[in-house]
């Protein structure tokens, strides 16, 4: 690291060399952090997790008993060991409610004052932060699986969106309506994912074992098909043409460069494919356990050279390398399956939502679980969780 100091001071080395080497330090010496707790609001399984990316500081959780919580991860009290405190909740007295299970939350992306859930109530809903209430509601004939609004986008303001119906629909924030419908899919469409790098481009996972790459602005819509053989019609002879998985696709992430894309099925597989192309790299990550047949939510870090990605793997986090597919690490500390973790877009600090067994018989808890890593500068330790404060609950996130 001193080596690597050294070069900047003198400009012999791109400041950027530097960061990489801290990130990717900091992923390969995580550890449970004992010191950071969240507030147990949920009294159900916890489906999703999000966290704001313009100031790194409030996540997003939804359960499945429609529940959704905003905590705010900060520390303002000035001791090692503190419990992230749960600024508002959108609880079942509250008339907005989801009536069924959330599948997914997301921050807008560029302010904190809105985010979007979906449910299997068959609703995506737009809400204002301040008020907690709906500024939009989108009712779908099926529940809804997946939605995503695009992290680049200037152009347009489009969220898609994966229902139980084979069909992709785009909703337009500016209007409130439906305005595009993307077909080629046969079964639900578990998973939707914009690309970071080209704000049109748009990836679609189905129970059909497809995976589709679409430019919106196309009439015809589908770019390609993702095909495990690329091409070689002698190993597919007995499986169906152009499947991307043998079995239900649950899982779609970007590289943060978007120059590839990671799929997780039911087959035990997760998959490499060069985005522009739609090759597979034939990166083998062996068995990655994956029951679940709904979406799966995994991350990709930023920043870190090699890339790492974490993976829900039954009661832990599997930590891989992205181009190598070496296994770097295995994430231990829940007592029961994960279902969804999110890397700390500033920290590299990933935080997994996953199941505890139930002291009471007819209560499951579900909980928040971080992660802490050490790493060596000059002559001291440092923790990645960073030490900050937790202000008072407010009506707003400003």
């Amino acid at each position: 690291m001193l080596g690597f100091l050294t070069a900047r001071q003198a400009g012999l080395d791109d400041p950027l060399r530097l960061r990489r080497a801290e990130s990717t330090r900091r992923v390969l010496s995580l550890t449970l952090n004992p010191d950071r707790e969240v507030d147990r609001i949920h009294g159900n399984g916890i489906n999703t997790i999000d966290i704001e990316v313009v100031e790194g500081r409030y996540m997003l959780s939804g359960g499945a008993d429609g529940v959704i919580v905003i905590y705010d991860l900060e520390n303002y009290s000035g001791k090692l060991h503190y419990t992230c405190k749960s600024v508002c909740t959108v609880g079942r007295s509250n008339r907005y409610v989801h009536k069924f299970s959330v599948e997914t939350v997301q921050w807008y992306p560029y302010d904190t004052g809105m985010f979007v859930s979906s449910s299997f109530d068959k609703t995506m809903k737009v809400w204002d932060t301040e008020t907690l209430k709906p500024a939009e509601v989108f009712e779908f004939e099926g529940n809804v699986y997946s939605h995503h609004l695009s992290p680049i986008a200037r152009k347009h303001s489009l969220i898609a969106v994966g229902t139980k119906d084979p069909k992709i629909h785009l909703c337009d924030l500016k209007s409130g309506s439906r305005i595009q419908v993307l077909q080629g899919h046969r079964a639900e469409i578990l998973s939707v994912r914009w690309s970071p790098r080209y704000e049109h481009i748009l990836a679609t996972a189905s129970a059909d074992s497809k995976v589709k790459v679409w430019d919106v602005r196309r009439a015809s819509g589908c770019l390609f098909s993702l095909d495990q053989h690329n091409g070689d019609k002698s190993k597919a002879a007995s499986e169906a043409v152009n499947t991307a998985h043998n079995g239900r696709v649950n899982g779609l992430c970007f590289t943060g460069d978007g120059l590839y894309l990671l799929t997780t099925g039911t087959d035990d597989r997760m998959r490499l494919w060069n985005s522009a192309t739609g090759e597979n790299t034939l990166v083998n990550y062996g068995k990655v356990s994956n029951g679940n047949r709904k979406k799966l939510q995994f991350a990709v870090s930023r920043g870190c050279g090699p890339e790492f990605v974490f993976v829900p793997c039954e009661s832990s986090v599997a930590v891989y390398a992205v181009h190598t597919g070496e296994l770097v690490s295995t994430l231990r500390g829940h007592y029961n399956n994960v279902d969804c973790c999110e890397l700390h877009p500033d920290y590299q600090v990933p935080t997994s939502q996953f199941g505890s067994a139930a002291r009471s018989s007819t209560l499951e808890v579900k909980t928040v679980t971080s992660w802490r890593g050490f790493l060596s500068f000059a002559p001291q330790m440092w923790r990645t969780s960073q030490k900050v404060q937790i202000r008072l609950p407010g009506p707003r996130l400003q």
